[in-house]
């Protein structure tokens, strides 16, 4: 027995030890889902990134206005050194030019003092860096946005489940006082079955549900660039947020200046606007400095005896101006105002068409804080119908197909209510979107 019980003791722990660690529960409201998504998002990171990457073009860039100074070293070695004929007293004679070993090294410097076209880039590089600060903006506002749909979709998954369930509930309970009534000869079986069917067609939707639930967690989880093992529960119902929703914010700001989008294409503009200066540029002359420094060693038999290196140094001033390319600076330049002139016409079109979305966008809200009202009052009228009839129902005044229903409407128009709630939170957050409100 001492033996057997040890051998239990052992699988016991062994099952123990294999038995997989409960998740990790975290409740959360939607402002700690947006915080955590906008801090460890993969895209949001990436985005900064490129902020950094610009940052160090536009370093490079400015760099060349500093002086450049490179080393060098060369060494020659001859095989066969250069011959030259002479005639001397009458005789021609043949002689030898040059050494075996030649030893050249030193520094050269450069340095830009006119330089119009760099200046100009540099500008462009600062104005580079804003389209990729407005472009990490961007992602930002669509991150929120999606976080802000996937909590809202975890939030009606979780009530639509709890509104199956009590429907299911309810037909179970049903279904036990058949079988009760049944065994008591005071019911059909003909009663019986069809309770238990109905109870057979609910259990499809709650399985639905439950599926619905883990899919709007795992969304939720990967935007929040979170791990798949914890398990996320709202702090909040989809009713929590109902106070706030019968018309959007009165005498709320509905311009379109922060949009993204526009944002972006005034960037743009600003890009194509310096870069047409940056091809009128390219006709001015530049002028530069130079400096040399080198050590120059000439001998003859070994290359690393009987070095001696003379040092000798010059200093320049080089102008460049240009004077005919072909038409290529000037064909260049057309090219950048044409395509200044359709950003124009693209910014144009953007502007009419976000108006158009704005105002359609208040549309919807407002047609959808007219539908939440409306199916609050529905829900209202179908619960008191529903206790109506379950009060008939026991006094033998309504059949079970009058109660069953009276039990499908209210379940219905639960979840019309919880519908109508999550498309007017959708539709706020889009146009928070559209207008960029949803981050500074």
């Amino acid at each position: 027995m001492n033996i057997y019980k040890r051998v239990l003791g052992a699988v016991l722990l062994t099952a123990m030890a294999c038995t997989p660690a409960a998740a990790e529960e975290l409740v959360l409201s939607r402002e700690q889902c947006l915080e955590i998504a906008l801090r460890d998002n993969p895209t949001v990171r990436v985005a900064d990134m490129e902020i950094k990457k610009v940052d160090y073009s536009k370093k490079e860039v400015i760099a060349g206005l500093f002086p450049s100074v490179d080393f060098s070293a060369n060494y020659q070695r001859s095989i066969e050194l250069q011959t030259i004929r002479m005639n001397m007293g009458g005789e021609s004679q043949k002689l030898k030019m040059g050494s075996d070993n030649t030893w050249n090294m030193g520094f050269a410097a450069s340095v830009p003092l006119i330089a119009p076209t760099l200046w100009k880039s540099i500008s462009i590089s600062k104005d580079q860096i804003l389209a990729n600060m407005e472009s990490a903006r961007a992602s930002r506002l669509d991150l929120v946005n999606n976080v802000n749909k996937a909590y809202y979709a975890l939030l009606l998954a979780i009530d639509s489940h709890k509104v199956v369930k009590e429907n299911y509930d309810i037909a179970v309970m049903n279904a036990g006082i058949y079988e009760k009534q049944f065994k008591a000869g005071t019911a059909s079986e003909y009663d019986v079955l069809r309770s238990s069917v109905q109870v057979k067609n609910i259990e499809p939707e709650l399985l639905q549900a439950d599926i619905a639930i883990k899919q709007c967690q795992l969304q939720l989880k990967v935007l929040m660039g979170i791990s798949t093992d914890t398990d996320i529960r709202p702090s909040s119902t989809l009713t929590d947020y109902q106070k706030d929703m019968y018309t959007y914010p009165a005498g709320a700001d509905t311009s379109i200046a922060a949009n993204t989008s526009l944002r972006s294409l005034d960037i743009q503009k600003k890009i194509l606007d310096k870069n047409v200066d940056l091809k009128k540029f390219a006709w001015l002359p530049t002028l530069g400095a130079s400096f040399n420094l080198s050590w120059l060693s000439l001998s003859n038999g070994s290359p690393l005896k009987n070095q001696e290196f003379n040092p000798y140094c010059n200093i320049g001033i080089s102008l460049s101006v240009p004077v005919f390319s072909g038409g290529a600076r000037y064909y260049g330049l057309k090219q950048a105002q044409v395509q200044r002139k359709e950003l124009e016409l693209q910014r144009e079109d953007l502007v009419n068409s976000l108006n158009m979305q704005v105002d359609l966008a208040i549309d919807n809200i407002n047609r959808e804080a007219r539908q939440i009202a409306t199916s609050e009052e529905g829900v209202r009228q179908a619960k008191k119908a529903y206790d109506i009839m379950q009060k008939s129902f026991e006094i033998g005044a309504a059949s079970y197909l009058d109660l069953r229903d009276s039990e499908l409407a209210d379940t219905q128009a639960q979840l019309a209510y919880l519908q109508a709630i999550y498309n007017y939170l959708v539709s706020t957050s889009e146009l928070d979107t559209l207008l960029g409100k949803n981050i500074d």
